[in-house]
């Protein structure tokens, strides 16, 4: 009896914790309109507004001056994407709109729960937004303006992870309590931890997202939305088109087609990320090509798709067994070092972009604002495979010598 009595306080701290949401009795009408709030789903928004920060952070000045002066410029790119200044920006500039058609789709679906009708068809407003640069609700706010709503939008998503870290804590707690003291009375301790905790969590409930309304929030979202992409045409030079023009394609469809990679690239071959994975994992055994056994080196061959097994098959003919020669293993070394240089680069940036997007990692890396142009997704395969075999016959030869200088003769 004494249990059931004390789970049953529990019960009603929880649903009092997590369900209610506590409104100053009115003094002097009794109707009053609750709007809706945002509650559980705070979490998931918290997820997407940090994604409108991550798109912010690459548009400001700064880092646009990093993309001319190092993205586009990096060696890698040139060699094996493209060295054409317009094809590399418009490249960059349609990932861009292309993220922020995804996060515009979001902002529809929750947009739907709001009162406010400019906000309820947010939808129609942003299409015709993206397509005619018209903005009826003044959405589009000022950079200074816009670094404001940011820091607003970061203590929104750190209030409302500690909120739900808290909330973790309190169940877990209370159910480790409920194990560890079965048919006991919940000594003060206990009691006072879960009263802290409980106090916490409503503190995070005002701070965070969770007691925000739909309305508040959606605004927030669409004016960043509408800024953010407001910058996206002023940094890449995108007039805008007349609401009157017989416009074949939309603004987001034009530029959905840009992405789409040639068949000559490895990203039509669905290739990019096993090359980057290849291409690294040469890498530590150029670094440490004495260190390499047999079974790795079989490894790394099984790794080959056909067209560099057939490749490496007629670069290796007539070439001896013996690779004893000091200056060409330095000459050998040399080349693969400056390969590396320029190759390097792109299969790290690939691995960063791959594990940024993944769910699994999310949440738990920061991120680096890799760009798709510096991974190897449009690289060229033929010549990404020519730079490949060309590592390939080097190591081959480094690691023979290797092998030949370490030999241990018998004694006779």
């Amino acid at each position: 009896m004494v249990l059931d009595t004390w789970l049953i306080k529990v019960k009603k701290t929880i649903s009092q914790t997590f369900d209610s949401v506590h409104v100053t009795p009115p003094t002097k009408s009794t109707h009053v309109i609750k709007k809706p709030r945002i509650r559980v789903l705070a979490f998931e928004v918290a997820g997407f507004m940090r994604k409108l920060t991550d798109m912010w952070r690459p548009l400001t000045d700064e880092n646009i001056t990093h993309f001319h002066n190092h993205s586009i410029c990096l060696q890698g790119v040139r060699k094996i994407v493209s060295n054409k200044d317009t094809f590399l920006i418009n490249l960059a500039c349609a990932k861009m709109v292309d993220n922020i058609r995804v996060l515009g789709k979001y902002v529809s679906h929750v947009s739907k729960r709001c009162d406010d009708s400019s906000l309820h068809c947010f939808e129609t407003v942003f299409d015709t937004f993206a397509n005619t640069g018209h903005d009826p609700y003044g959405w589009v706010v000022s950079l200074k303006d816009m670094e404001v709503m940011v820091k607003k939008m970061e203590r929104y998503v750190a209030a409302t992870c500690s909120l739900y870290k808290e909330m973790d804590n309190y169940d877990a707690n209370v159910i480790k309590n409920i194990n560890i003291k079965k048919g006991a009375k919940m000594d003060l301790d206990i009691q006072e931890k879960l009263h802290w905790q409980d106090q916490e969590i409503k503190y995070l409930k005002e701070r965070s997202l969770w007691n925000k309304s739909f309305d508040g929030v959606t605004l927030l979202l669409a004016t960043s939305i509408f800024t953010i992409l407001a910058r996206i045409k002023l940094v890449f030079g995108i007039v805008n088109r007349e609401e009157n023009n017989e416009i074949s394609q939309g603004f987001f469809e034009t530029y959905s087609k840009m992405l789409k990679p040639s068949s000559n690239t490895l990203g039509y071959a669905a290739l990019s990320l096993h090359y980057a994975n290849l291409i690294i994992v040469m890498e530590k055994m150029i670094r440490s090509p004495q260190l390499v056994g047999l079974d790795a080196r079989d490894d790394l061959y099984s790794m080959l798709p056909n067209s560099i097994r057939s490749s490496l098959r007629g670069r290796l003919e007539g070439i001896g067994f013996i690779a004893s020669d000091l200056v060409l293993a330095g000459e050998w070394r040399e080349a693969l070092s400056k390969i590396l240089g320029w190759l390097s680069p792109l299969a790290h940036y690939m691995i960063k972009w791959q594990n940024e997007r993944s769910f699994e990692h999310q949440n738990l890396m920061p991120k680096t604002n890799v760009l798709l142009l510096e991974t190897l997704f449009f690289a060229n395969r033929m010549k990404t495979e020519a730079a490949i075999t060309e590592l390939l016959v080097g190591l081959n030869y480094v690691w023979r010598f290797e092998r030949e200088m370490n030999r241990i003769i018998p004694a006779k």
